[in-house]
């Protein structure tokens, strides 16, 4: 059992890429700065984030909770990266790498889910 968020490979691995997301967006055009800039780091954030508060709550039904949350933002990001290469914002295997990179935690998050349910 984990005596921090911190500790947790789930987060550690989320919030890697989260930075990852935000230093890749770093490159997308200024007007997408109140759009899609914001939009996918915000999703790709919210999956730590959420990952901490789950972590944080002391009923099962809370920490499930915030752990779904956590699981539909990846999902949301995998959307917002696949809407970034089909507009040619970021090559295909960039795109593949990180889709795959949020599946390895959907995965994860599923099995946390599984365990305390």
């Amino acid at each position: 059992m984990y005596s921090s968020f911190r500790e947790m490979p789930v987060w550690k691995f989320a919030l890697e890429l989260s930075v990852e997301v935000f230093l890749i967006t770093s490159n997308l055009p200024r007007a997408e700065d109140y759009g899609l800039t914001s939009q996918i780091r915000r999703s790709a954030n919210s999956i730590s984030a959420n990952i901490a508060e789950g972590f944080g709550r002391k009923t099962m039904k809370d920490k499930a909770n915030f752990y779904v949350i956590a699981r539909g933002s990846a999902f949301e990001t995998q959307s917002h990266l696949i809407y970034a290469n089909q507009v040619g914002y970021l090559s295909a295997e960039k795109t593949e790498n990180l889709v795959d990179n949020y599946n390895q935690i959907i995965h994860e998050l599923n099995k946390i889910l599984k365990s305390i349910k």
